[in-house]
C-alpha cells in the first residue's frame, strides 16, 4: 500500500521550518536531470554579485513577513 501526496504533505508540515525547506530544496533538486556547468557558474557569479551587494551595503535585506505581506495585500488588491 503507498502513501498518498496529501498524507505525505499532512507529514511534511509537521517538521520544523528548517527541515520543510531542506525538503523542498531536495524534492526540486530531485527533479532536475543534470547539472548545467555553464548555468551553474552563471548563478555562482549571481550569488556572489548580490552578497557583495549587501556586503557593502549599496543593498539592504527586508524581512520575508514584510515581503509576504505585501505580496499577498497586492494579490488582494487586484
Amino acid at each position: 500500500m503507498s502513501t498518498s501526496t496529501a498524507d505525505i504533505f499532512k507529514e511534511a508540515l509537521d517538521l520544523e521550518e528548517r527541515d520543510r525547506a531542506m525538503l523542498a530544496g531536495l524534492l526540486i533538486e530531485s527533479l532536475e536531470e543534470g547539472i548545467d556547468d555553464e548555468l551553474e557558474s552563471v548563478w555562482k557569479a549571481e550569488v556572489a554579485r548580490r552578497a557583495a551587494e549587501l556586503d557593502s551595503g549599496d543593498v539592504k535585506s527586508l524581512i520575508w513577513e514584510d515581503v509576504k505581506a505585501r505580496l499577498l495585500k497586492k494579490s488582494h488588491d487586484s
